[in-house]
């Protein structure tokens, strides 16, 4: 299956968060905090949101710093996805 997002919607995965701390304490899956980098997998066209044309910024393969609990999860194959709109990116990472 593939995903197209739609209008001003993106398609993140999230990239894995590191497993031990600076100084080499290996941390349970418990205390891990969620991450909050991630990789664009999918771009929608743009469009109009509220009347006010939106273009899109980001494209397929970008680095993203986003909100903690942003946007919606999916489960597709196996792999999980999540969904949020262009606005809910909070920076390009390079």
């Amino acid at each position: 299956m593939v995903i197209r997002p739609l209008s001003d919607r993106i398609v993140i995965r999230m990239l894995e968060s590191e497993e031990t701390t600076k100084s080499g304490i290996v941390l349970p899956g418990s205390a891990k905090e969620k991450p909050q980098v991630a990789e664009v997998i999918a771009v929608g066209p743009g469009g109009f949101v509220d009347g006010n044309k939106v273009e899109m910024e980001l494209a397929v393969g970008d680095k993203v710093l986003i909100s903690k609990y942003a946007g919606t999860e999916v489960k597709l194959d196996g792999v999980e996805y999540t969904i949020l709109r262009q606005s809910d990116v909070l920076a390009k990472v390079e």
